[in-house]
Parts: C-alpha cells; structure tokens; sequence
C-alpha cells in the first residue's frame, strides 16, 4: 500500500495539478505543521504575544483542515491549511519568527548592492 501512495505521489508530482487529492492534502498538512513546529522554536524576543496570535490561528486552521478531510472536503481543507501557512509567513515577513529556511516560508530576501 505504501509503494501505491509513493507512486501515487510522483505521479502527482509529474501531471498537471488540477486536483486537490489526498496525498496533497497530506503533504501539505505534514510541511505546514513542520514550518509551525520550527516557527514555535523561532520567536523573536519582544514578539511573543504577536507569536502567540499567529500560532492560534495557525493552529485552528490546522483544526479546521483536518476536520474538512476527515469529512472527504479536501478542498476545503487544503484551503485551510493553505490559509495557516499564510499566517506563518506572515509571521516571517513581520518579524516574529526568526527563521532561515526558505523551502518551509517565504523569508526575507535581501539583494546584494553592488557599488
């Protein structure tokens, strides 16, 4: 069963994403809980009651996600989770996590200038 889902996943990786499926779903609900764990570990000093804020809602979108899949809405959910990993990088762009990893939010990106 394992192998299908693994399958299943490259496939989805390769055509064109025009569905919302369960393997979605999952690896998008794992990548954001992921960026909340690492968010939680990163607050920035003077921003823990923006952090907290952000880290509820996150949380209840994440809630809600789950709650939608467990009711077969994948769309739903995957727009909930959607919204909850907006929230963390609205986060990362405000300056209430200090995080580096640019695969997980949507960092700050600074050119070089070149004088």
């Amino acid at each position: 069963m394992e192998w299908i889902q693994q399958q299943e996943c490259l496939q989805d990786n390769f055509k064109m994403n025009d569905k919302i499926t369960k393997i979605k779903v999952d690896k998008y609900f794992k990548l954001t809980t992921k960026a909340l764990k690492i968010a939680k570990k990163s607050v920035i000093k003077g921003k823990e009651k923006e952090a907290i804020e952000i880290i509820n809602m996150v949380e209840n979108y994440l809630s809600d996600a789950k709650h939608f899949q467990d009711k077969g809405d994948l769309v739903n959910s995957f727009a909930a989770i959607n919204y909850a990993h907006g929230w963390l990088d609205s986060g990362v762009r405000l300056d209430v996590f200090d995080v580096k990893d640019d695969k997980l939010f949507t960092i700050k990106w600074f050119p070089l200038l070149i004088t």
